[in-house]
């Protein structure tokens, strides 16, 4: 792994503890926006049927191509955003397995979005990690 390569995959495995400590000191919610609960279930879905899915695709289709897709929220029983970021977690350290499992060619693999156009795996963590400081901003 280049040290590139261990920078995306630190800063992705950083998100879910990054997240644990901006979530105490949020903000109070304005009505109609999203709850730390529901933020970290749409974080939890974005993971598995988003980022997980295209890494999976990458391992196994030549040129995978990528509609936009920005799912709601993931279909977990939780009360707690703790429990779901239990959950998240979880999801995130299967993904940094996926990424530490790639050798050089895996990291050279790409597939084409409909809007970001062509995208290699680490064109596709950074999307991931921006993903997600977006949404740890929206707590400040």
């Amino acid at each position: 792994m280049t040290p590139e390569q261990r920078g995306l995959r630190d800063a992705l495995a950083a998100v879910p503890f990054r997240l644990a400590a901006a979530i105490p000191g949020a903000r109070p919610v304005p009505a109609g926006e999203w709850t730390p609960r529901e933020v970290v279930l749409h974080l939890l879905a974005v993971e598995e049927q988003v980022w997980q899915a295209r890494l999976r695709q990458l391992a196994t289709e030549a040129e995978p191509h990528w509609p936009w897709f920005e799912p709601g929220l993931a279909d977990l029983e939780a009360d707690s955003w703790e429990a779901v970021h239990e959950a998240f977690m979880e999801s995130r350290r299967e993904t940094i397995a996926m990424v530490e499992a790639l050798d050089d060619a895996g990291w050279a693999k790409s597939g084409v979005h409909e809007r970001f156009g062509r995208l290699d795996v680490a064109a596709l963590l950074q999307r991931a990690i921006d993903h997600d400081e977006e949404h740890i901003a929206s707590f400040g």
